[in-house]
């Protein structure tokens, strides 16, 4: 039916049995360019497409984004084109082509995007779905992962979530998972022949990805596999080791998880995630890394990077599962007309309260006075302003407090003080 949103997609309303309200995700906003700015991040913008090219190179081509999920066409120039389905790709693209990086130092930015991937839909999980995100530039220093780390609980604090935990992993760089793959490979041995042909492209290609594999004996098996983090490098140790000694720090609590490796091809060293255990299967927040090869890979000189993307959508379903969805917005007031003499002065009324700063209607429709007070009711306004003929010859205005029940008259000219206090 042309009336349903398609599969995967949603509608975001401002009434109170929305599948996601918009005024929660507005709050959900706010909340996080407000926390951002504390630290200093500029936003960007980006557009909703971009060439193919710029994900299928950095994400990987065993990345299942890239295999599975990508929203690609040919426009009218022939040329191929890919809804984005993740939000660093583009940020990057979007540093280089405005050369935020040729003053040389740290780069910060910050976003909100939709993204869409093709998969199959199910709580948390939309093939159009929208995400916050960091992407610092210019540092390769651990400072910078936990920043990026500390940012993202911080953020997660003042919207209210509750129970989380911080993920996290480290997957080295080049010299230490060629090591990791002769020792992965020696483990993979006796069991690879008698799996799929993609889990043994994979294993050939990027076994990494082996532990970020939905099939629960796949998961089994590398349970007991060699991690990576057993192959470290020196430097990568002590990177992953005074990040560590940074996050306690900061009192931001984690856990180690060899398991986390993250879905794209492009990061190095530090990965993480962050999980709440009101999302059951669908545990993580967010996830982001460092991705010291990204900003060169796309085109521009060696510059190292760290960056989150967050859920929205899923740190909504967190907040609606511990009941801390706040209650619905509702105006300051609405303006009655009790007589029809008065509907000049109810609307001149409404844009003196309006430019003072208030949310306030009036009824466009010429009810009754009864239905104009049902009107107030529904729209769940705090005061019903109420002119009719005695008020307008006092200067006067009748006010009802609609959830005591209590009014009172006062003058026209301390409306504004009064409702909006």
């Amino acid at each position: 039916m042309i009336t349903q949103a398609p599969r995967g997609t949603y509608d975001a309303t401002p009434n109170e049995n929305a599948t996601f309200r918009s005024d929660v995700l507005h709050r959900l906003e706010d909340h996080f360019f407000a926390v951002m700015a504390r630290y200093g991040y500029g936003e960007v913008r980006t557009p909703m497409f971009e060439h193919t090219e710029l994900f299928s190179r950095t994400s990987g081509d065993t990345s299942e984004v890239v295999n599975k999920q990508m929203y690609s066409f040919t426009d009218k120039g022939d040329r191929s084109v890919t809804l984005k389905p993740e939000g660093t790709a583009p940020a990057v693209r979007a540093y280089l082509d405005a050369k935020l990086g040729a003053q040389g130092g740290v780069t910060r930015l910050c976003y909100q995007t939709a993204i869409f991937r093709y998969e199959r839909p199910q709580k948390g999980r939309y093939r159009q779905a929208h995400q916050f995100g960091l992407e610092l530039f210019g540092s390769g220093q651990p400072d910078a992962d936990a920043e990026i780390i500390e940012a993202t609980i911080e953020f997660y604090r003042a919207i209210g979530l509750r129970d989380t935990v911080v993920l996290l992993n480290c997957i080295g760089r080049a010299e230490s998972r060629a090591r990791f793959r002769e020792a992965l490979a020696t483990y993979l041995a006796p069991w690879l022949p008698d799996q799929s042909e993609e889990i043994k492209m994979l294993a050939d290609r990027n076994p990494l990805r082996l532990f970020d594999q939905k099939d629960p004996k796949v998961n089994e098996f590398m349970a007991g596999a060699p991690v990576v983090t057993d192959h470290l490098e020196d430097a990568s140790r002590a990177h992953f080791d005074t990040l560590q000694a940074l996050l306690t720090e900061a009192g931001v609590g984690y856990e180690l998880r060899p398991e986390i490796v993250r879905g794209l091809d492009y990061y190095t060293d530090t990965v993480f995630e962050v999980h709440s255990t009101l999302l059951g299967a669908q545990g993580a927040l967010c996830g982001g890394g460092r991705y010291d090869n990204l900003v060169k890979e796309v085109g521009g000189p060696a510059t190292p990077g760290v960056g989150v993307g967050m859920g929205v959508e899923r740190a909504y379903i967190v907040l609606e599962a511990q009941g801390d969805l706040p209650p619905m917005p509702g105006l300051n007031a609405f303006v009655v007309a009790a007589t029809e003499d008065a509907w000049p002065t109810v609307r001149t009324l409404c844009r003196a309260l309006r430019k003072a700063g208030l949310s306030v209607q009036y009824d466009v429709e010429g009810k009754n006075l009864k239905g104009q007070m049902k009107q107030a009711d529904r729209m769940r306004a705090q005061w019903a302003v109420i002119l009719g003929t005695d008020e307008l010859a006092a200067g006067q205005a009748t006010i009802k407090n609609l959830a005591t029940g209590e009014q009172r008259q006062v003058p026209q000219s301390d409306i504004a003080a009064t409702v909006g206090a």
